[in-house]
């Protein structure tokens, strides 16, 4: 794994070179641009942009470094035991009683009644 995350850091490396390298030449060129007889504002604030561009390459590889050396293996859970929760952690599970399911049913059984109503209703409409 070791070997691997050199191998990585040494690609990151030239990347970051010839990206930030790249970066300060657009740099350089714009700011000939600019001197130049046809330059004007634009080409100046590319100037100032492009090393800015540089800069970032070099921020971010810094910052992907310091994360992936924050970064830790996990280490695996040698305790093949089950674990318990406990008792007092989860809220309390409820529990219907009779009298709550048969009011439910009681209500259900109105509502359908009172739905088979109103289709029989909508049917003797549509019939006439």
């Amino acid at each position: 794994m070791a070997d691997k995350r050199r191998t990585n850091r040494v690609a990151l490396v030239v990347l970051v070179v010839v990206g930030a390298a790249s970066c300060l030449a657009l740099g350089y060129w714009q700011w000939t641009r600019f001197e130049s007889v046809g330059g004007d504002g634009q080409n100046l604030g590319y100037a100032f942009q492009w090393p800015l561009f540089a800069a970032f390459f070099i921020y971010a590889y810094r910052r992907f470094v310091k994360l992936e050396d924050a970064q830790s293996d996990p280490e695996p859970d040698t305790d093949d035991e089950p674990r318990e929760i406990p008792p007092d952690l989860l809220p309390p599970i409820p529990t219907a009683t009779a009298e709550t399911a048969d009011q439910d049913d009681r209500a259900r059984v109105e509502y359908n009644a009172y739905l088979e109503e109103l289709a029989a209703r909508d049917a003797n409409r549509s019939n006439h």
